[in-house]
């Protein structure tokens, strides 16, 4: 492949990349049709069973992780988890985990930042123990295994980040990290 090739390929992949995966499952299906056409049809119509049934909690995960990261600060959560703060620190620690979106290790940095501003490692315990509770994926656990289920596991989830965060400060220092 020539220079001039390769600069237009390299600039043409991001735009490509998102749509691999659909075109590779459109691929998947039309070889299927072609050696097993009612099967495939079968998998089809159970794909899109399975597509109406999670459309409307899907778009109301999005609205709500919108909405959420547009409003959130994390500069206006860390402000009120000092030693000092009570039940008060308990509830915001484990609404801000509730909250908190993406994966955990993006986190850290902020709760670094967090603890050199006065954090107690039980706010920061709490924080991460709650942040297995999605209210953006409530809609599908709900759907797939009911509200009483949805209940319990969310109670048991909270019960359970407290516990973890009192253990935590009880065997932790409060002194900044490293």
């Amino acid at each position: 492949m020539n220079q001039k090739k390769w600069f237009i390929f390299q600039r043409m992949m991001p735009m490509i990349r998102p749509w691999l995966f659909p075109l590779g499952v459109v691929c998947l299906y039309g070889i299927g049709l072609m050696l097993a056409p009612e099967n495939t049809e079968k998998a089809f119509d159970k794909s899109c069973s399975i597509f109406r049934h999670l459309v409307l909690p899907i778009c109301l995960c999005l609205i709500m992780m919108v909405a959420l990261n547009r409003f959130l600060s994390p500069k206006t959560v860390t402000q009120f988890l000092g030693k000092s703060s009570g039940i008060k620190g308990l509830f915001i620690s484990s609404l801000a985990g509730i909250l908190s979106m993406g994966p955990v290790y993006a986190w850290y940095p902020l709760f670094k930042s967090m603890k050199e501003k006065g954090t107690t490692n039980f706010h920061l315990a709490n924080f991460m123990g709650c942040r297995s509770i999605k209210p953006v994926l409530l809609p599908v656990l709900v759907g797939y295994l009911g509200w009483r289920f949805a209940g319990v596991f969310v109670l048991a989830c909270l019960a359970g980040a407290f516990l973890v965060a009192c253990i935590v400060s009880l065997f932790c220092s409060e002194s900044p990290p490293n």
